[in-house]
């Protein structure tokens, strides 16, 4: 059978993202970037990458997707943390904290993650895939081509294996690839009547339904005062993984305790971080977890960043997300964060643009993306300025105008 090829140029600039070092801090000197670039793509991968001059040389026969305007070319981007699976809407809170009101004071009073359970039990299947399919044409909008997406709103066999389902449906209908996530340790229902009865729960019930119908293969837990203990979640979080799952840690977002856990479990990731000392700073630096700053949830709650500066001085790998979310992160806009976090946290182009790209993809542990290289997935995300620093200067406002996903245009 005859493979199908194409070569997709010229981009003013291509953006490659390769051969950067996985961890620690970055200089703009280090990004490769080729002018006048191009891809040659084969199926759904990329075979070669070089100037368009080179490529047609070395591939004289191939057909050629001319771009016709002056466009800066890069990995598609990867949003590595989100909750875009949800019913109902949290804006009550957002005048409550504005009001005064601390995230656990408004928990307390019935709002807060337990209201959008709420919401999220008395949504139908149907509605919930719609609002991930509106939520996933936003994010195609920006460029991203692959998306992490959480239950942790359902708290139940039913809700929670819903929420699943509608994660799978919606990965099978659209151009975004979905890496769904279990979060049922989100927090502990009211239901029932302990920590550990429900994380028992979890493990007797719900897993071998998710093992059985292939739903996912990453858990989640959200380590805080407000929700699991260290103590629990550490027993809880190894024998996830003793089964196989992949495993990541909502943790020090408000308190520490929660990256501590991440790293001794050999977590994938610990998204959130705000709360981090030096402490806890240089034992990630000196694991392979990567940490995730969501500088989303910093502007919704308005509280401090994640320390990413110290992070990656320190040696770390950090990756961004958007955290999206209908409670602390509703905005949903990777670009426009990420800039702003790099604004705030003194964070190069090459740190920012690494984070929501090659690195965001170890913290999913994707090794086929986040790179315009040799074998990896084409999926390319491009931006009408001709030069790449335009990007994160826009703060979110400058939109891709072209999109491949695995080779085939989307946008």
């Amino acid at each position: 059978m005859t493979q199908y090829k194409k070569i997709i140029g010229p981009f003013k600039q291509l953006l490659t993202m390769n051969g950067l070092p996985i961890k620690g801090a970055l200089k703009d000197e280090q990004l490769k970037v080729i002018e006048n670039g191009a891809l040659l793509i084969c199926e759904q991968k990329i075979e070669a990458v070089g100037t368009l001059e080179k490529l047609k040389y070395d591939h004289p026969s191939v057909m050629i997707e001319i771009i016709q305007d002056d466009m800066v070319a890069m990995p598609g981007l990867i949003d590595a943390h989100t909750h875009i699976c949800f019913g109902g809407s949290r804006a009550k809170d957002y005048a409550a904290r504005n009001n005064g009101k601390t995230y656990l004071e408004i928990a307390e009073e019935g709002g807060g993650i337990w209201s959008t359970v709420k919401h999220t039990r008395e949504a139908s299947e149907a509605s919930l895939l719609q609002g991930v399919k509106q939520r996933l044409e936003k994010l195609k909008s920006l460029g991203i081509t692959t998306v992490e997406a959480k239950s942790g709103y359902g708290l139940s066999l039913q809700d929670e294996l819903k929420m699943l389902r509608v994660l799978k449906k919606a990965g099978e209908s659209l151009e975004i690839d979905i890496i769904p996530t279990c979060l049922a340790a989100h927090i502990i229902p009211k239901d029932f009547e302990s920590e550990d009865a429900y994380l028992s729960f979890i493990l007797s019930d719900l897993v071998p339904v998710i093992k059985e119908e292939n739903l996912c293969n990453r858990f989640d837990i959200f380590i805080e005062q407000s929700a699991f203990s260290v103590q629990k979640a550490l027993p809880f979080l190894e024998k996830l993984k003793l089964q196989g799952f992949d495993i990541t840690v909502h943790a020090d977002q408000f308190t520490t305790g929660g990256s501590a856990v991440a790293v001794e479990v050999g977590a994938l990731s610990a998204d959130h971080l705000e709360a981090s000392t030096d402490v806890q700073i240089n034992a990630l630096a000196k694991s392979n977890t990567v940490a995730m700053a969501l500088p989303g949830a910093s502007i919704g709650l308005g509280c401090a960043f994640t320390p990413a500066r110290k992070l990656l001085d320190a040696g770390a790998c950090v990756a961004i997300a958007s955290d999206w979310n209908p409670g602390s992160a509703p905005q949903g806009n990777l670009l426009s964060q990420a800039a702003l976090l790099g604004t705030f946290e003194k964070l190069s182009t090459a740190e920012i643009l690494a984070g929501i790209t090659v690195r965001a993809a170890k913290a999913l542990n994707l090794k086929d993306r986040g790179t315009l290289s040799e074998n990896s997935l084409a999926d390319i995300s491009a931006f009408p300025v001709s030069d790449f620093r335009e990007i994160l200067y826009k703060q979110g406002e400058l939109k891709p105008s072209m999109l491949w996903k695995r080779g085939k245009q989307v946008l």
